[in-house]
């Protein structure tokens, strides 16, 4: 399999880049992945391949939109331009390149990063607030200690202290209700009473994924996500504005997934692909061989 190693016709610039032209297809995926010591690289593939061959157009050194833009220059331009929806996540260098690289695609922010942003975002809501209560707890202590009496935290109906509530919120903020057992319901029960703010978040989340999941036209998304954008916008703490901003700076790329609903998961399932071949010998040594082997699997 691997005894023309030494006559690949890439073999030179293959710690740079490789390309395969001809594995351009309407439907194109891209996004980063790290191969060796956090050493990034820049993974075009082909999303009607499903990460098998043929699914490998180019991997790029660097995520650095010019470099990018660079190499894939060297692929003929009516070449590029038959690719007709390009999907990634919210990287602002990815969609730079994808724009130019690939003029006439339509460029789609896969729906599962706009979740994700959101969940951080509630995630960090929830972080302040148990270090809050970290905090009262902390004084507390001291107060007993100065005193001379025993500490005994105050606990929750389910035994919760106040930091336990919050570490054990995590799990619950990011799933629907519907999945909850019992104990979970009882905790999240408890926190949405005393931390309304995590409610109020925790309903938003799930209102996004209903938006999503409506199998309606862009303009009907279009006022649901408006609807949407407005109550986030309305919410107390500075977590949330990343979230705003975003949806301010990309509301048309995330707006095409309402289109041919269309993710980023091949790219994501390339990914892992990668990470698992390069498990399997324990890191890469030799960026070049490492490409080569994997373009015998995907290219």
């Amino acid at each position: 399999m691997f005894s023309d190693y030494r006559s690949c016709k890439q073999l030179d610039h293959a710690g740079e880049y490789i390309l395969y032209p001809q594995n351009i297809g309407p439907n194109l995926a891209i996004d980063e992945s790290s191969l060796s010591c956090g050493e990034l690289y820049t993974f075009v593939t082909n999303r009607d391949a499903h990460g098998g061959k043929g699914a490998l157009v180019a991997a790029i050194c660097g995520t650095k939109a010019e470099a990018v833009m660079a190499v894939l220059e060297k692929i003929p331009l009516v070449k590029r331009n038959t690719v007709r929806e390009i999907t990634l996540d919210l990287s602002s260098s990815l969609m730079l390149i994808a724009r130019r690289s690939f003029p006439k695609a339509t460029v789609t922010n896969d729906r599962f990063h706009v979740h994700k942003l959101y969940y951080d975002a509630i995630d960090e809501l929830r972080i302040s607030l148990r270090w809050t209560a970290r905090d009262i707890e902390n004084d507390e202590m001291a107060r007993c200690r100065k005193e001379g009496v025993a500490y005994v935290p105050f606990r929750y109906a389910n035994g919760d202290t106040g930091k336990q509530l919050l570490a054990r919120a995590k799990y619950i903020l990011t799933k629907h209700a519907s999945k909850w057992t019992h104990s979970q319901r009882w905790r999240a029960d408890i926190i949405f009473e005393f931390y309304p703010e995590l409610e109020k978040a925790y309903d938003l989340a799930m209102d996004l994924t209903d938006i999503f999941n409506q199998k309606v036209d862009k303009d009907v998304a279009r006022l649901n996500l408006a609807r949407w954008y407005n109550k986030v916008d309305e919410m107390d703490g500075g977590q949330f504005r990343t979230v705003t901003e975003t949806f301010r700076n990309h509301y048309d790329t995330i707006l095409n997934y309402f289109i041919n609903r269309s993710t980023n998961a091949g790219a994501e399932s390339f990914n892992a692909k990668v990470k698992a071949f390069r498990s399997q010998f324990w890191g890469v040594t030799d960026i070049p061989f490492f490409l080569f082997r994997l373009s015998k699997l995907c290219a």
